[in-house]
Order: C-alpha cells, then sequence, then structure tokens
C-alpha cells in the first residue's frame, strides 16, 4: 500500500513527495486520487529525526498524538488515529513502535527564544524602550525565513473599510494609509508611522474597524506589488515543515520555538476593545518593528472577527488603489462564552 503528500498536510513532504515518486494512483491511506504515490518506507530518513525528538514514558502518548499537535500532521478527515498508526507503522516498518508512548524531550531548551508573555507585560507597565526582559532577537532573525510567504502566494486582492460619517464617498486620497502628521498607534504601527492595514475579504476589512448595524462602510479594492516579502503568522505550525532539514536536533528545538512563534501571530490577532489605549498595541508594534527592520515588507495575520486575513504592508505605497464603493452593513454578530 502506498501512501500521498495529503496524508500528511506538510509542504515540505509534499515536494520531496513529488521529487521520489515514479507513480500516480489512489492513495491507500487517504483515498486521494491521481496523487503522486511513493512506498511509506522510502519516508524513513525523513521520519526518524522526528521519532527522535520524543522520549519514550509511561506517561505519554502516542506519536502520532505528537505529531498532530506539535506539527499539525494527518490532519486530514480520512486520517484518523488509527489510519495515521498505521501508516507510522509502516513508514518505520514496526506495528510496536508507534503503540508506545512518549513525551517531548527534556534535551531542548523551551526558553531559546525568551518568555513573550514577560516581555510583552514589561513593554505595557514597566520599561518601553529598554526593557529588562529579553528577547534573543537573532535566533528570531534566523527563524523569521521560516515564516516568509511571497505575493505570488497571496489573494491577487486587498480590501480597506473605512466608516462614513456623511453621504459621500471618500476618494482615493482618503482611502489610502493615513499621512504621518495624523496617523494614530494601531495593532501594528505606532503613531506618527503609518502602515496600510488591508483585509483579504470586503467583509474582513469591514469587521476589522467594529461596525454597527446600519452603517455605511466606503471600501477600496487594493493589488500588492509581485515582489514582497511577507512573514505569515497565522499558523506557524503550519507554515514550518519539521522535514525541512537539520536533523534530530533542529527538529527538537524547533518544536519549543514554535510555541514562541504562535505566541507572536495572537499577539497580531488578540482582540483589542475600541477603548484601547496605546501601550496595548505596544508589544505587536514591538514585533512588527522588529519584523520590518529584518527587511520585510509586511506581516500577514488572522483576523479576529472574520474567517478572512489581515495585511498590514508596512510600506503603503507598494500597494495600488483601484475602485472604491459603498456597502451598508445589515447586521452584526455576537458571540458569547463564560469568563474562565
Amino acid at each position: 500500500m502506498k501512501c500521498c503528500a495529503n496524508c500528511f498536510g506538510d509542504q515540505g513532504l509534499q515536494n520531496e513527495i513529488s521529487f521520489i515518486s515514479s507513480e500516480n494512483g489512489t492513495c491507500g491511506y487517504c483515498y486521494f486520487e491521481n496523487v503522486a504515490l511513493v512506498a511509506p518506507e522510502e519516508l524513513l530518513l525523513k521520519f526518524e529525526p522526528l521519532l527522535d525528538t520524543y522520549d519514550f514514558d509511561a506517561t505519554g502518548s502516542p506519536l502520532a498524538y505528537w505529531l498532530k499537535k506539535d506539527w499539525f500532521l494527518f490532519l486530514h478527515p480520512k486520517m484518523d488515529d488509527a489510519r495515521s498508526q498505521m501508516l507510522l507503522g509502516d513508514i518505520f516498518n514496526d506495528g510496536e513502535i508507534v503503540r508506545k508512548l512518549l513525551v517531548p524531550s527534556d534535551k531542548y531548551d523551551p526558553d531559546r527564544l525568551g518568555n513573550w508573555d514577560d516581555f510583552r507585560q514589561e513593554l505595557i507597565h514597566q520599561n518601553r524602550f529598554f526593557p529588562q526582559s529579553q528577547v534573543n532577537l537573532d535566533e528570531l532573525a534566523r527563524l523569521l525565513p521560516l515564516l516568509a510567504i511571497n505575493t505570488a502566494d497571496m489573494p491577487a486582492a486587498w480590501y480597506r473599510a473605512r466608516m462614513q460619517s456623511e453621504d459621500t464617498i471618500f476618494d482615493a486620497d482618503n482611502m489610502q494609509a493615513p499621512p504621518p502628521h495624523i496617523a494614530s498607534h494601531g495593532r501594528a504601527n505606532p503613531a506618527g508611522i503609518p502602515y496600510l492595514y488591508l483585509g483579504s475579504e470586503v467583509v474582513t476589512s469591514i469587521s476589522e474597524i467594529r461596525p454597527h448595524t446600519g452603517e455605511i462602510a466606503c471600501v477600496a479594492n487594493f493589488s500588492i506589488q509581485d515582489d514582497l516579502e511577507l512573514i505569515d503568522l497565522r499558523h506557524p505550525r503550519k507554515t514550518v515543515s519539521p522535514f525541512s532539514g537539520g536533523g534530530a536536533e533542529n527538529v527538537g528545538q524547533m518544536r519549543f520555538d514554535l510555541e514562541f512563534l504562535e505566541r507572536l501571530g495572537n499577539e497580531l490577532t488578540r482582540p483589542v476593545s475600541r477603548q484601547a489605549t496605546a501601550f496595548d498595541y505596544t508589544p505587536s508594534q514591538y514585533l512588527c518593528e522588529f519584523i520590518k527592520k529584518c527587511g520585510y515588507d509586511g506581516v500577514i495575520f488572522r483576523s479576529s472577527v472574520s474567517d478572512g486575513i489581515n495585511l498590514a504592508l508596512f510600506y503603503p505605497e507598494k500597494a495600488t488603489i483601484g475602485d472604491i464603493y459603498q456597502r451598508r452593513v445589515d447586521k452584526v454578530s455576537v458571540d458569547v462564552s463564560a469568563v474562565t
């Protein structure tokens, strides 16, 4: 029985399987049709470093559990626990090893990049410009290329919305990023340094400005330059492949580093109230300024109020405005949960 890249859902493994495959057909595990196939044992050298990042422990969980949790592998609906373990057993040619229980190895440094929670609290409430808590910026800069994404992998159209207080539709100048002297603090930008905030959908761009039912939003289409380098902070565990090379030591350390990178993505997605003061944004502004310093053009992050995604573009001139039109907000939906 042969497997395909869809079984794993990992871009790094997708490229490897496409390279070594000599036939197309129907996958014996996830049942995708007309896909590149390989014998599971051909992937052994790729999976051995992953196994080495865990230790056998009777209090732990099976390997399939950890690969789903830590690396977002086997997320295809057909790849349930039983089928994932079957495929892993075929890769290792050992049905017993995948039934044994494991825990993450303690030989790696969980705080190599620093403690983001301590750092953000100090930035907000203690030391804005010279914090005593430290983030390992050299290591963070080394990891950023793993999260880099090219414009070609992004939507072709982006949108910016502004609420209208009068009937007259905004012109192009008023739908661009604000000029420096009136640019207020934002999720990614400090006051006085304008960034262009765009959403991947019209609804996303309107939702991000927290509208009320019955209000009129002015929406502008934007296209962005083809050669931009962006940092994608939506789902680091989906973006970073454990099969990118470097051996067990690098993979084991990356497992802990990913937890830190997820904190950064959550920082940008964190809901902020309309009454937020400038210092609420300080941690995410610090993060974006560092990404900008490293030579990138902007950051992609999840929306907390819609299913779309957001782009904070550090250089507004690298986007071109198109059509401008109005949309009425017909309904605002609210979900609630218990406070824990």
